[in-house]
């Protein structure tokens, strides 16, 4: 694309400017407003997990019913968020984004009010469906409102306010359930989404490219959508049915037939929902296969993290959320900077040099033991918020950088669906691989610890418990026996994370090598690029 077809690109998608200096439209305020909302997202996706236990005791739940009301979330999510960034591409970013933030927010007020695991089960499935509208439509906003010599810098404290929202759940959510109730972990998106669509109504402008496509690619969508729902189902699935199981394998076939099937549709269809042509962008595509990659090694390992600490070292959710303190200011602090340095200097050296950070710190993390303290922790943590600071910021602009202004929702939805994909996938792949080492060892480690012979189909159990770093010590053992089985949960445990976080570190540097492909988005300009802020 020449730069004269860029500036007459960006002149008719936004033929007007100067309204930037009042409060509709302006830059900052904008990611102001869109922060707010994307706050009350990413906030939701860690803070429930430290409900789950009050609302099973509550609501008399099954373990089957707690998973759902993770898995249903997460499955809506996954499945929408592509077809939602297509509905703001089509109906307007501003639109899309206050009915995303009022739905999730009296999504979360019924979730509250509910009194049966059904009905949180079914309303989990509405914050989802409404998550999906709202963060797509976020990242379409901030590619139409900030000029591309400010967008990375955009970019960055959006990536900061993700990560200090994910790590903060915790914390909150273990102080809200401690001192009030479960119910207020959701009442509280009400008022924070009350404010977020009041701060829409005012600052928020509406961006449209005249050449967005005016219908809908349903059969686009229904293939799309069937695959990502079989894709995540069965990496969901995976631990409980095995990877070799019949179920587990029709399900991945069921989404390797519907993605092929979707591929031969938008090939041919007018006005399809994810025009391939954007997948001829290097770029593009290696940014959304690092953001996979990077979600992996992050989500998947951090699954193990939270285990380590509170069932190996004995913290409370509040504790283990204040020593992953360090991850979340490293984030905070690197994600503006890493932004201001992408700016500068382009995306592929700082990508690259992020996941070799990255992968350092997952190699540094696979080193811990029962009894490491908290320096070494933190140490490693920090190292860890470092590294994938720059990956989401430089990630996420050379996808939605890469891709045509009119299909800016399309890639907002694209590089969440990769986020979602990658954390699903490194939770699966991570824990299969952490089950298989407990399989091996912990046989032999109950043997040489000279404990009692387990019954005939019991280790399976045991291994099930180990596996999540809990001690199975049952009731009224010796507290000579109960500290040699605690002993070998643990070593067994932190030996199986250990393997997962080589693992991890492993993707990590090959993430860095698909970094290498990256550069500027070449459409960057396209967005706001005659804007003064």
């Amino acid at each position: 694309m020449t730069s004269q077809t860029t500036v007459a690109r960006a002149a008719t998608d936004h033929p007007v400017t100067e309204s930037r200096k009042g409060l509709r439209g302006h830059p900052w305020l904008t990611l102001f407003a869109v922060a707010i909302g994307v706050m009350m997202v990413a906030l939701d996706g860690t803070i429930v997990a430290i409900a789950n236990p009050a609302i099973q005791s509550d609501l008399g739940a099954s373990l089957a019913d707690v998973q759902w009301i993770t898995n249903s979330y997460m499955l809506a999510l996954a499945v929408a968020l592509i077809t939602a960034g297509k509905l703001g591409d089509r109906f307007g970013h501003r639109q899309t984004f206050l009915i995303g933030v009022a739905g999730f927010a009296a999504a979360s007020g019924a979730i509250g009010l509910s009194d049966s695991v059904v009905a949180v089960v079914l309303f989990r499935v509405f914050q989802g469906l409404f998550g999906a509208l709202l963060m797509p439509a976020a990242l379409g906003l901030l590619r139409a409102t900030f000029p591309a010599e400010k967008l990375n810098m955009a970019i960055g404290i959006w990536g900061a306010v993700i990560g200090a929202s994910t790590a903060a759940g915790p914390i909150i959510g273990g102080l809200l359930v401690e001192h009030v109730n479960w119910q207020s972990v959701f009442f509280i998106n009400v008022p924070v989404g009350l404010l977020a669509v009041v701060l829409g109504v005012v600052i928020l402008k509406d961006h449209r490219a005249e050449n967005t496509a005016k219908s809908f690619d349903i059969p686009g969508i229904v293939l799309l959508s069937g695959a990502m729902f079989c894709l995540i189902w069965a990496l969901i699935k995976a631990h409980e049915w095995h990877w070799g199981s019949s179920r587990t394998l029709l399900f991945l076939g069921l989404a390797l037939l519907s993605f092929v099937l979707f591929v031969v549709w938008e090939a041919k269809a007018r006005e399809p929902l994810l025009p391939l042509r954007m997948f001829r962008s290097a770029p593009l595509s290696a940014g959304t296969v690092l953001m996979v990659l990077m979600a992996f090694g992050f989500m998947g390992g951090l699954f193990f993290v939270t285990f380590y600490l509170q069932n190996v070292h004995g913290m409370t959710p509040v504790d283990s959320g204040l020593h992953l303190l360090p991850l979340t200011a490293m984030m905070i602090v690197a994600s503006p900077a890493a932004g201001a340095l992408i700016t500068k200097v382009g995306p592929r050296i700082p990508l690259v040099g992020a996941m070799v950070i990255t992968a350092i710190a997952l190699f540094g993390l696979s080193t811990l033991e029962i009894g490491t303290g908290t320096g070494l922790m933190s140490l490693w943590f920090a190292l860890l918020g470092l590294g994938l600071a720059p990956v989401m910021v430089g990630a996420t602009e050379v996808i939605v950088g890469n891709a045509p202004i009119e299909h800016s929702g399309v890639a907002g939805g694209l590089q969440q669906a990769a986020m979602q994909v990658g954390g699903s996938l490194g939770t699966a792949v991570l824990g299969a691989v952490m089950a298989n080492r407990v399989d091996d060892t912990l046989p032999g480690n109950w043997a040489d610890a000279k404990l009692p012979p387990v019954p005939e189909g019991q280790m399976g159990k045991l291994a099930d418990a180990v596996s999540v770093g809990a001690a199975p010590v049952p009731k009224g053992t010796p507290p000579p026996i109960a500290e040699k089985i605690t002993a070998v949960a643990h070593d067994t445990f932190v030996s199986g994370m250990g393997v997962s976080f080589v693992v991890a570190g492993c993707v990590a540097a090959a993430a860095a090598l698909v970094a290498v492909l990256t550069k500027r988005g070449e459409n960057a300009e396209a967005g706001a690029g005659g804007a003064h802020l």
